[in-house]
Parts: structure tokens; sequence; C-alpha cells
């Protein structure tokens, strides 16, 4: 199934796009924004995409923004969005659109360890070509403490047994240091009850996703990406955020909050747009998307 992109035209809209503007598109993947951006912009226009994976920058997908926009592609993670616009000679930009959902699509293909469903190195990094020295989830797994693992698993996850499931973890690793992810969905199928893994979310998903969130510090890259978006962002200039689970929403939430209490910004939408019947019958996965908009001043 192809990747669509949730919250299309919400999101499109209230970046108020005009032709000419320069905006930047934090999160690439499969593109669905940033070629309705590049739509937008028109030929006068200057797009800048990020994205880690630099696959997803073909040379086909480039040349068709390229036909629409002023097309800048960025293999990097767009909490360095300051310095890469810095780089670029880009001094101003009129708006910044952050879609923190991930294309599953991707991720099950990207042989990296990010699904508990398939049999793969346990990486979990965005990184395209990882170094020897990077943290992956091998690392995490192997090497970092109990009590550690426990508050990864309880606060990147919610997974209500983090204790015992980090307990599971350090005991397995005494046997034998992890590698795959077979491995580490069976210590977690050990380490939970029996009724756990029969509910609507495999019992491996809540582990996975926090150590996927701790490998590639995704909280901490929000935030620097919405503040380097806003220090370069012309006033009246509006940032986009869409996020898909309550620990991403709620930390856009307080960042919000905060910046327009030091009357930084202007709130556009007091209460997050969340995705219409229409477009969750024909993408069940826009559920828990929840689109929040604001305005420098």
């Amino acid at each position: 199934m192809a990747h669509i992109s949730v919250l299309l035209h919400e999101a499109i809209e209230s970046l108020k796009l005009r032709n000419g503007g320069t905006f930047v598109d934090g999160t690439f993947g499969a593109g669905g924004h940033s070629r309705a951006i590049a739509e937008s912009i028109g030929k006068s226009g200057h797009l800048i995409s990020f994205d880690q994976d630099k696959s997803v920058f073909t040379e086909e997908v480039v040349g068709e923004l390229n036909a629409l926009a002023q097309f800048t592609p960025v293999v990097n993670n767009f909490r360095h969005i300051e310095s890469e616009l810095d780089r670029l000679g880009v001094h101003a930009i009129d708006g910044a659109l952050f879609d923190l959902g991930l294309s599953s699509t991707q991720l099950d293909e990207s042989g990296r360890g990010f699904s508990f469903q398939r049999d793969e190195p346990l990486w979990m990094t965005f990184l395209h070509e990882p170094k020897e020295d990077d943290v992956t989830a091998m690392t995490v797994v192997n090497h970092w403490s109990q009590e550690t693992l426990a508050t990864i698993l309880k606060g990147f996850g919610e997974e209500k047994f983090a204790w015992r499931v980090a307990q599971g973890i350090v005991e397995a690793r005494k046997l034998a240091p992890f590698s795959r992810t077979s491995e580490l969905v069976e210590v977690i199928r050990q380490s939970t009850p029996a009724w756990y893994h029969h509910g609507r979310t495999h019992f491996a998903t809540r582990t996975f996703q926090a150590l996927r969130m701790a490998v590639n510090d995704e909280l901490g890259a929000i935030e620097s990406g919405i503040m380097g978006a806003f220090t370069h962002m012309k006033k009246e200039g509006h940032i986009a955020v869409i996020s898909f689970h309550s620990i991403e929403d709620r930390l856009v939430k307080q960042l919000f909050k905060k910046m327009s209490d030091a009357g930084q910004i202007k709130l556009i939408t007091k209460k997050p747009i969340i995705s219409g019947e229409e477009e969750l019958t024909a993408n069940p996965r826009a559920r828990s998307a929840k689109l929040r908009v604001v305005e420098k001043i």
C-alpha cells in the first residue's frame, strides 16, 4: 500500500503558501507534502526538504520537484535545520512543516530492524550508513543499564511492563549479546504475561517504538528543529507540526505554550486539528494524527 500523507490539505492550507515563497519540509519521507508545497510556490519559490535517508531523494523525485519549484534536498536530520540553512545561505523562510509520522513502508523495507515482524539486524537508526561508533538499538539493549532501559520503555513507549522487559533484556544479554530483532521480540514475549500477547497492539510495539525514539533522540530533534526553523522564520511565518502519538504531541504543545508565553508566537490552533471522517475512512492510521500551527510574531 502506498504511503498516504496525513492531513495533507489542512497542513498545506495552514502554511499560507504563496508563489515565490521559501519553505522547509522537515520530514520529506514519501514526498507527499513536499510535492504539494512545490506546486503551490511555483518555479520562483524555493523548497528545502530534509531527510536522513538519502535513498528517498532519487534522481526521478528530485527532477520532478525541480520542475515545479527550486528544490534543495538536504540529507540530514531536521534537528540541524538552523545550521543547514546557514550553510545554504538561506537567511529567511516563510514557513516550515514537520510531519512526525514515519512511513511504515519505509521502515518495514529498510532492513534496519525497525519492524518486529521481520528478522533483521538490531539497528533502528535513521542514518543511511551508520558508522561503527553510532548508537544503535544493539548498543542500547546490550550496554545500557536496567534502570535506563526501564525509564526509556516507560517514558518513550508508555510500556506498562517496562521494568519486566528491561529485566528480561539484562538477563538475556548475560547469556549472549543481542544482534537480531527476533531475539529481542522473544525476550519481550517471555517478559510479559500471556494475555498481553493477544491485544490489538502487538506486544513488542511499545518497546520497539521506545528504542527507536531513544536511538534517534527523536524528542530532542523535534525541539531543535522547531527552534531552528523559528530562528530563520520571517514575521507572520507559520510552523505546522503533525504528530502521531501523545508523547510527541505533548512535547509540541508544551513547547508552543512556552514560546507563546514568551511573546514569540501566536497560537493559530488553540486545539489541534484532527482528520475528518472521509480521511479516516480512506486512511485509518490518520486517527491519531494531530496538527498544531503557530505564527511568528
